[in-house]
């Protein structure tokens, strides 16, 4: 009787449990991965000449959407955007310079680094800001929600200088602020550096931040193993194949990253 009633009860809890979340059978199931992409962050993300999207991001997608034989879709992303479009399911995956903080990682899912950065500045030309401790004093930008404000209002609060500050929605704000005289200087990337001062004929590269180098992840939904697992590999096959190598140096120049951290599997 007692072997019965387990059997019964085992066979309700089976048929009870809710399905698990299966992103990559869903992508495959509807014939679209749908790619959330900041574009204001060139040469990573960005319009082209005819308003397409382009560049390092945009490419991964079509990568990936390719390895899945379905067509992908490019959402337009705010850096304060990427987690938000992953939690309530509008978007598959995020490309975006997301750096896998273990806050973050509370919210969202994050697949092994598939690039990385370091913070730098783009001053305005008059301002004579050369070096990091130069920033003390001076009107400071960034974009909201990023590392680089989240790092930088460390130094401020220390600084007692938090009221300079200034957080704008996107890069392409940050830097129209610089230009315009607006801000003595925008905290960016090193690989947006070139593309804004050769954009702007009032901004110079500026000094780089003190803090770590920035590992980025693809993003997707924290409770999707299998869709996680699945973009592990495609990091990885990226690299094994060249095609991550080759895509950087299209876009960026030079030798792509080292991917792997000393003393880590990967």
């Amino acid at each position: 009787m007692l072997k019965k009633f387990i059997a019964i009860g085992a066979l309700a809890l089976t048929t009870a449990a809710p399905v698990a979340a299966d992103t990559l059978d869903d992508v495959i199931d509807a014939g679209v991965l749908r790619c959330g992409v900041v574009l204001d962050f060139p040469p990573i993300g960005y319009r082209d000449a005819n308003n397409e999207p382009a560049g390092f991001d945009v490419e991964y997608c079509k990568d990936l959407a390719a390895a899945l034989e379905v067509d992908f879709e490019i959402l337009a992303l705010t850096w304060a955007e990427r987690l938000p479009v992953i939690v309530t399911g509008r978007a598959d995956v995020v490309f975006g310079g997301t750096s896998d903080s273990l806050a973050r990682a509370r919210t969202v899912g994050f697949s092994i680094p598939y690039a990385i950065y370091y913070a730098q500045g783009v001053v305005g030309k008059d301002t004579g800001i050369e070096t990091f401790e130069d920033l003390r004093g001076k009107r400071v930008a960034a974009a909201v929600g990023t590392v680089p404000e989240q790092e930088f209002l460390k130094y401020a609060k220390e600084w007692g200088t938090e009221d300079l500050y200034q957080s704008y929605q996107s890069e392409n704000e940050v830097f129209l602020a610089v230009a315009q005289g607006r801000a003595d200087v925008g905290i960016t990337t090193n690989t947006a550096v070139a593309p804004i001062t050769s954009q702007y004929d009032s901004l110079i590269p500026g000094p780089r931040m003190p803090w770590t180098t920035d590992y980025t992840s693809v993003v997707g939904p924290r409770e999707d193993v299998t869709w996680l697992n699945y973009l592990n590999l495609f990091v990885t096959h990226q690299v094994r194949s060249g095609r991550y190598a080759e895509l950087w140096d299209n876009f960026v120049g030079g030798d792509a990253p080292e991917l792997r951290i000393p003393g880590v599997m990967y």
